[in-house]
């Protein structure tokens, strides 16, 4: 008996230790080190896109940008959204209805005890914020609520 409670603690422990729950490592097609990422992006920016962490609600310079443009992937420049499809949702974080298609990636996050869905950019692979299902009605029902510090805005040319 004693045996079979070793045995079953002993597989109990192997299961939590899975590769099934490890992150799925991805390859991008920017690659650097930690280091390199560090040296290049400003403190907050390494945190948000490379840390995975999120910027204090109501605390983004784009928050209230209005001007017609695009919003850059602050890492390497990939054009992540557009102007015309950001919209005020009342989150504290700049939030759009729909990404640019092909420069987003998506991915499964667990780390606040359910499930999200975790947007990156599709170049570098740096964090951007998350996807949820509670925007606008009227267009795609979604709401990519982005850290500002990911991005960069360029203003369209008049």
């Amino acid at each position: 008996m004693r045996s079979l409670v070793l045995v079953l603690i002993a597989l109990g422990m192997a299961s939590c230790n899975s590769q099934a729950q490890e992150k799925k490592s991805e390859t991008f097609p920017i690659t650097k080190t930690e280091a390199q990422w560090q040296a290049e992006l400003t403190d907050a920016q390494f945190y948000i896109l490379r840390k995975e962490g999120t910027e204090q609600a109501f605390t983004s310079e784009l928050l209230f940008e209005k001007r017609a443009g695009t919003f850059v992937c602050a890492a390497c420049n990939t054009p992540v959204f557009k102007s015309e499809h950001k919209f005020e949702s009342g989150s504290g974080w700049p939030s759009f209805d729909r990404e640019i298609e092909g420069n987003v990636a998506f991915s499964t996050d667990h780390k606040i005890g359910y499930a999200r869905t975790e947007e990156h950019c599709a170049t570098c692979g740096g964090h951007l914020g998350h996807v949820f299902n509670d925007g606008p009605r009227k267009t795609t029902g979604k709401r990519h609520c982005i850290n500002g510090a990911a991005l960069k805005f360029i203003p369209d040319a008049n």
